[in-house]
């Protein structure tokens, strides 16, 4: 199974997840700027990412540019990955590639 294939009740009877709602997953944190390229390279590409069908070229226009600039601001402290197979258990389905992955 894919991991497309998994829907929020059936990760939680496969694994025994509870989720928690109403409480806050992340700090707090300020907003940040981004820079003048990554604004003008978003006010060129999201007419184009807006118009195509493909989920890939939507994400190679807007994604991929937005963690270009978040690893920038993070001093090139973390990496990330674009379609990269991610099997960690493929007995339990727990197959198949990432959109993207951001690591440290």
């Amino acid at each position: 199974m894919a991991y497309s294939d998994f829907t929020v009740r059936k990760v939680k009877q496969a694994f025994g997840i509870i989720t928690i709602e109403g409480g806050r997953f992340l700090p707090e944190i300020n907003p940040i700027s981004p820079s003048g390229m990554l604004v003008e390279f978003l006010e060129e590409t999201l007419p184009l990412a807006v118009a195509l069908p493909s989920e890939k070229a939507k994400s190679e226009l807007l994604i991929s540019p937005i963690l270009v600039e978040v690893r920038k601001m993070l001093r090139r402290e973390v990496s990330f990955f674009s379609g990269q197979d991610f099997t960690v258990d493929a007995e339990v389905g727990l197959s198949g590639t990432c959109d993207f992955l951001m690591s440290r």
